[in-house]
């Protein structure tokens, strides 16, 4: 069973992992657990995972491993972009790792599709593809290929070595501590593709170190080079309480990025937008620059900013690339 999306840079989302935890500033409006709650009452998919507070719906930290989920992907004949668990985080610390096997074995008994894996836990992320005892965590997912899926290892042969080509890895990034603290995590990860979804942005990030090929300084007489992100997904914040994005913050990152020759996408200008640059924004959302002088203010048809055929979405924002 795959569960279709409207999230612009992926096909179908895949859970079998429910419920988080806040752990940054980027999760006070999170889609995920709003659309939980609607989900949590008796025998409902949700149910014990979301609680109501002063602030409205939340995750109570509860996890369920979804058991049945996990084999959905071997069904799915035709090629697709999957988003691993849209509706948690793989790596939250009550995830066990075996069951993190189980997950990555059914992505490499399906190498048809492309898995793109998001987390705000590249500590644990790390520390989970790190491991290391015999054939380290590749011996374990090869062993749980076969409890998952029923396809039997040939006898003497190798387990496939991390990185698994059609697996992404990924952190969210909001503003830039997240990005200082996550993203050398993720780098040091070993991954066929390093991205990081950008949203919500919620103030202007410098990634310039983190892009494309570059050199960390040793003081030894010499550098050491590494390779960076290869993919860059941005959006501003949308749905109820959504805080306001300056489209400069966009332009900013999404210019980085081709400067570096480093993919992007923009998926959405976000609910309340406004642009330093062009002197306008949403009508009636924000008051910023209003004392500044004159300021243009819009009508936006599309609640999240997410249509780039829209007439006020900035033409040179409308760029939308995939890493391969």
């Amino acid at each position: 069973m795959s569960s279709k999306t409207k999230i612009q840079w992926t096909d179908v989302s895949w859970n079998p992992v429910r419920g988080c935890s806040l752990v940054s500033a980027g999760c006070q409006n999170c889609y995920a657990m709003k659309t939980a709650h609607r989900f949590s009452k008796p025998g409902m998919a949700y149910e014990g995972l979301t609680e109501f507070g002063p602030q409205g719906p939340r995750w109570n930290g509860k996890i369920t491993l979804v058991q049945k989920l996990l084999d959905a992907p071997l069904h799915w004949k035709t090629p697709r972009r999957v988003f691993v668990n849209s509706m948690s985080d793989l790596f939250h610390e009550d995830v066990p790792f075996d069951f993190i096997d189980k997950v990555f074995a059914v992505m490499l008994c399906s190498p048809r599709h492309t898995f793109q894996i998001l987390t705000k836990r590249p500590a644990r992320m790390l520390e989970y593809m790190n491991f290391d005892s015999g054939f380290g965590r590749t011996g374990y997912i090869w062993g749980a290929a076969y409890k998952v899926s029923g396809i039997k290892v040939p006898k003497g042969k190798m387990p496939p070595q991390f990185p698994y080509p059609h697996v992404w890895l990924g952190v969210s990034v909001e503003d830039q501590a997240t990005a200082e603290a996550r993203i050398p995590l993720l780098l040091q990860t070993p991954a066929a593709v390093h991205w990081i979804s950008a949203e919500p942005l919620l103030e202007r990030v410098n990634l310039d170190r983190y892009l494309g090929v570059y050199e960390e300084d040793l003081d030894v007489g010499f550098a050491r080079v590494h390779r960076g992100l290869d993919w860059c997904v941005i959006g501003g914040e949308s749905g109820p309480g959504a805080r306001p994005c300056d489209l400069s913050w966009i332009r900013s990152l999404k210019d980085q990025c081709q400067e570096a020759g480093v993919k992007c996408f923009v998926k959405q200008l976000g609910s309340k937008w406004y642009d330093t640059s062009a002197r306008c924004g949403i009508k009636g959302s924000i008051t910023v620059g209003v004392d500044d002088g004159p300021w243009t203010w819009v009508t936006q048809e599309n609640r999240k900013g997410g249509d780039v055929e829209d007439s006020e979405f900035p033409v040179d924002l409308r760029v939308r690339d995939w890493p391969r």
